[in-house]
């Protein structure tokens, strides 16, 4: 079993409500969750992603060795560049999903909570002679998200990697509740899970399963690099791209807002016009109830399905949004 993150101290902050799978260890929401959404859509307070995995790379050598085993190029990457990355199978499935930045002397990542371990273990299996060392900090360090327009200071000698997104800071993870007292309000991950649908943005374990290959869900051009050299996987990429195309594909739901529940995540996905007893045409990756749009989703679905037609996530109707082109 994966050895989760330390629980965050801030679980302790008033209103805090404990988030579920794949999340442990973080606030959900601290109360008021279409508030803590419209905040973070504005620029304001942070949240805490503690649980997720830290590794670090340094060595002489870290670049141009994590270079070969990365969809991403990164043998020249420039101090302070964010990027993301993937490690695929040799059949090009996608396995870990990399939020990285290197800072001149140390390659710093996170990846999903508990995910550590298992990416830790392959780095190790393919280090060869290459001087490049391989550590969890996951313990020392916590991942914090400012978003995109915040103005709050970063302390000084945190390392940054900022997106259009925000900015994801490596934190002491001593220092954690000293900066939430400084850079309120704490917001949960379900807001930011909201927003991160709304952008159509996958996350491995939740938009990926067994079999996902990176052109279903968008992340070539993002994470995949075309023009780079060999990596595992890169021959099932090359094929996709240059003479087919993926046989499923990510597509934005917009989910029926008179249900109660939303559905979760698996439910299976059907043409309206089958009714709940049809074929399955894919599965609900993830749902969200966002402060402007009302319960919104992703979805895999076959790439055949036609791109107007009413879907069902199991019993609930949706119209669909296309994401990845058929």
């Amino acid at each position: 079993m994966p050895r989760p993150s330390p629980a965050s101290p801030l679980l302790s902050l008033p209103g805090a409500v404990p988030a579920e799978a794949p999340d442990e260890g973080v606030a959900a929401h601290y109360g008021d969750l279409f508030r803590e959404q419209r905040a973070l859509a504005d620029g304001s307070g942070f949240v805490d992603l503690s649980h997720r995995g830290v590794i670090t790379v340094t060595g002489p050598e870290r670049l141009s060795w994590l270079h070969l085993l990365l969809t991403q190029h990164v043998s020249d990457l420039p101090p302070g560049q964010a990027t993301e990355a993937l490690i695929l199978s040799a059949h090009g499935h996608i396995e870990h999903a990399l939020s990285l930045v290197d800072d001149g002397e140390t390659t710093w990542m996170h990846t999903e909570p508990g995910n550590q371990e298992a990416l830790i273990a392959y780095l190790e299996s393919m280090k060869f002679f290459y001087r490049a060392e391989v550590a969890d900090r996951t313990d020392e360090f916590a991942v914090v998200h400012l978003p995109a327009g915040s103005i709050a200071e970063v302390p000084e000698k945190v390392v940054v990697r900022e997106t259009a997104h925000g900015r994801d800071l490596f934190l002491p993870r001593t220092d954690l509740e000293s900066f939430a007292a400084d850079h309120g309000p704490a917001i949960g991950v379900l807001a930011l899970e909201a927003l991160r649908v709304e952008a159509h943005r996958p996350r491995l374990g939740l938009e990926t399963d067994h079999r996902t290959i990176p052109h279903e869900l968008g992340w070539i051009g993002t994470a995949v690099h075309l023009q780079k050299g060999c990596y595992r996987g890169q021959e099932t990429v090359a094929r996709v791209h240059n003479l087919g195309k993926p046989p499923r594909r990510l597509v934005f739901l917009h989910l029926d807002g008179s249900e109660v529940q939303l559905p979760p995540h698996g439910t299976p996905v059907r043409l309206a016009s089958d009714g709940e007893e049809g074929r399955q045409l894919g599965f609900l990756t993830t749902s969200a109830r966002h402060h402007e749009l009302g319960p919104i989703a992703l979805a895999l679905v076959k790439r055949n399905v036609p791109v107007d037609a009413p879907l069902l996530a199991g019993t609930t109707a949706a119209a669909q949004e296309v994401v990845v082109e058929p």
